[in-house]
């Protein structure tokens, strides 16, 4: 560990459009502040090839230079963007202790934490192949619904949040084909029923996704197994999408940050206030609800807003 402590006012843990427009605001409003980027920096977007739908883009823009502009419009105004991710934190004392890469310790007055989720995947290669590739894997039907209007698509997932995605996809798709891997939803019986009753969603119950198949550079179709019969199948789609949920990357504050039950932070409503003072939350580490570049974008605003009134109170 290294001997050295820095003494910080405004410490941003994560990048993505939470943490930079908190760094925006926190340097224009003279605050010093320090945002470490994490371990992929840039957060989920950086894996998003066209992001169309965050206004003043007209011609839309990709996930990766989207977050340079952001990182660079938070330099401009000073902000203090650095490579390393939190490893450990202690937020039991009125100074806020936060340690980077294991060995950089940081003594900070306010705290925001914006280290987002990481979406669930099967873990297939072919999947992960298709999804860097940018050829038509993913586990945003918002955010990329639109490139497959009238096209044939395959959703895996058993949630309400699956259900919530096979229903806004049945409205862009020509087909929507939900893969359930069990004999029975997770959603509740009102979304259940509403999948159940939209015309172009096919429900296959007890199927396992074996393998996406394509070109080499986008899908194709969809091989699947029957779990009660054995038999495997294609299903023609140009788009698979990954619904089984999110991860929040939150496991280091779980020892004094309140947690919700998946692991998502509680803060209080209608502001970025965690239950320690002087630390807030942006973004998808908060949000199981939304999950929008231009959601989190407004939380970053709020916890900076937030994190600076706080320091006055002071």
């Amino acid at each position: 560990m290294s001997n050295t402590i820095e003494k910080i006012k405004c410490l941003i843990i994560g990048s993505g459009p939470a943490g930079y427009t908190a760094a925006i605001y926190a340097a224009r409003a003279n605050m010093n502040p320090v945002l470490y980027q994490g371990m992929q920096p840039g957060g989920q977007l950086t894996t998003t090839n066209e992001v169309e739908n965050f206004p003043g883009y007209v011609d839309g823009v990709t996930g990766p230079e989207m977050m340079i502009q952001l990182q660079e419009q938070a330099k401009r105004f000073g902000a203090d963007i650095r490579d390393g991710w939190a490893t450990k934190v202690d937020f039991s004392g009125d100074i806020h202790k936060v340690w980077i890469n294991d060995s950089i310790e940081l003594h900070c007055e306010t705290v925001i934490i914006s280290t987002g989720a990481s979406a669930k995947y099967l873990g297939l290669p072919s999947e992960q192949h298709y999804l860097n590739m940018g050829g038509g894997v993913s586990a945003c039907a918002v955010c990329d619904g639109f490139f497959y209007r009238n096209q044939d698509v395959v959703i895996v997932g058993a949630g309400d949040s699956a259900c919530e995605e096979a229903h806004y996809l049945s409205k862009l798709c020509k087909k929507v084909t939900m893969l359930v891997r069990s004999e029975k939803f997770r959603a509740s019986k009102i979304m259940e029923e509403r999948v159940r009753k939209t015309e172009n969603i096919e429900i296959l119950m007890n199927h396992d996704t074996v393998e996406v198949l394509g070109d080499n550079n986008v899908v194709h179709a969809i091989k699947a197994l029957n779990k009660t019969s054995g038999e495997t199948i294609e299903i023609p789609a140009t788009g698979f999408f990954v619904a089984i949920g999110h991860k929040p990357n939150t496991d280091i504050f779980k020892d004094y940050i309140t947690l919700d039950e998946t692991g998502y932070i509680v803060n209080t409503p209608g502001t970025s206030k965690t239950n320690v003072g002087g630390v807030f939350v942006a973004g998808d580490a908060a949000d199981h609800v939304y999950r929008q570049a231009i959601t989190a974008a407004g939380t970053g605003c709020m916890a900076a807003l937030d994190a600076e009134r706080y320091l006055a109170s002071k």
